[in-house]
């Protein structure tokens, strides 16, 4: 725990009380007190991998954009392609500054014609309210709706069989990036197929007053893992997929990020896109390192090629799924070609590496 946060008391979650009787450990993640794991990462990843786990994920933030000017609001200050959506459907975005830096990632989900709901990573919570209402003209209202909401992340191969009994809702006819709202065990929820960790699953989104509710519901519908914040980054990183604050933050951009793909130019002006129109060569990109002798490589620990150090590691941890060391890092672009032999910095020695294919599973 940092300094920082033992000066101040730590926010809780409407589950926190059913983390504590589990046994959970309990750590700070940005200003919230979360469980890291309860039985063990390594058991809890395998379960999602293999069936599924539950994750409390309702520290996360919920802002809520309305009014007849709300798509062109959210066309302007996210990348993706807002038009695109219909109501019930989902998507993957950024938010960026002038500089075409990253302010946040998220999921923006179009409720109804006029109402998008996004949701955004809990560190950057507060961040991103302000600088969205800074942009917000008289056509739409922006609201900080975090508190109401609870959040819960079913995930794994057989999260749908596990959460279909529980609810009227047609789960196998949604698909990935798509919303349903209707009863969960009597709770009312926005059911989305997304999630975290590369395995199909569903965020649940309800009443935060519901939230225990719910929660005791999932757990009692099968074999269910309850699974921390640990597991959640072994997960995500074995999928490449990238973390605030590691691998984003407002001095990276799409394309370094290797997220090109959702920052859409062709849609039209928005904020960030004048920069990155200017297309200039990337000094650096975004790749996956497999280690070749023991070490895990962490972040911040320097990268090196021929002598020379060439970028820094951003995330890094022991597979469990491959039982190797992977890694994500900055390299610059001389040094990103797959299958190029670096070194990294492990306490004071070079350990061998390479870089490799990401998604590593």
């Amino acid at each position: 725990m940092t300094g920082e946060a033992q000066g101040r008391e730590l926010r809780k979650t409407p589950l926190h009380a059913r983390h504590k009787a589990l046994g959970a450990r309990m750590v700070e993640f940005a200003g919230w007190e979360m469980p890291v794991q309860y039985r063990g990462i390594r058991a809890e990843h395998s379960a999602v991998r293999s069936r599924a786990g539950l994750f409390d994920v309702s520290h996360m933030g919920e802002i809520d954009v309305q009014g007849p000017g709300a798509e062109g609001f959210c066309q302007r200050v996210t990348t993706n392609d807002v038009e695109r959506l219909n109501p019930s459907q989902a998507q993957y975005t950024l938010l960026l500054n002038d500089r075409g830096g990253v302010i946040d990632d998220l999921v923006i989900l179009r409720l109804e014609a006029d109402r998008y709901l996004l949701c955004v990573n809990a560190a950057r919570r507060t961040v991103d309210f302000a600088w969205l209402a800074g942009h917000a003209g008289n056509a739409v209202t922006v609201r900080d709706v975090s508190d109401t909401y609870a959040l819960l992340a079913l995930q794994g191969p057989a999260a749908e069989a596990i959460l279909q009994p529980l609810t009227a809702l047609e789960l196998p006819a949604l698909k990935a990036f798509n919303f349903l709202v209707g009863d969960v065990s009597g709770v009312r929820c926005i059911v989305s197929r997304t999630g975290y960790t590369g395995e199909d699953g569903f965020e649940l989104y309800c009443p935060a007053d519901d939230g225990v509710r719910l929660w005791d519901a999932l757990m009692g519908a099968g074999e269910v893992e309850p699974t921390g914040l640990g597991a959640r980054d072994t997960l995500r990183l074995e999928k490449g997929f990238a973390l605030y604050g590691h691998e984003l933050d407002e001095t990276t951009t799409p394309p370094e990020a290797r997220l090109g793909w959702v920052a859409r130019l062709d849609k039209g002006p928005f904020i960030g896109s004048e920069a990155l129109s200017r297309k200039e060569p990337l000094r650096r990109r975004l790749a996956g390192l497999e280690m070749e002798e023991p070490g895990i490589a962490r972040a911040g620990y320097p990268i090196f090629h021929d002598d020379r150090e060439v970028g820094r590691v951003t995330s890094g941890t022991r597979s469990p799924t491959l039982g190797k060391a992977i890694a994500l890092g900055y390299v610059s672009t001389d040094a990103a070609a797959r299958g190029t032999e670096v070194q990294v910095e492990i306490r004071g020695r070079r350990v061998r590496g390479r870089i490799v294919r990401v998604p590593f599973v």
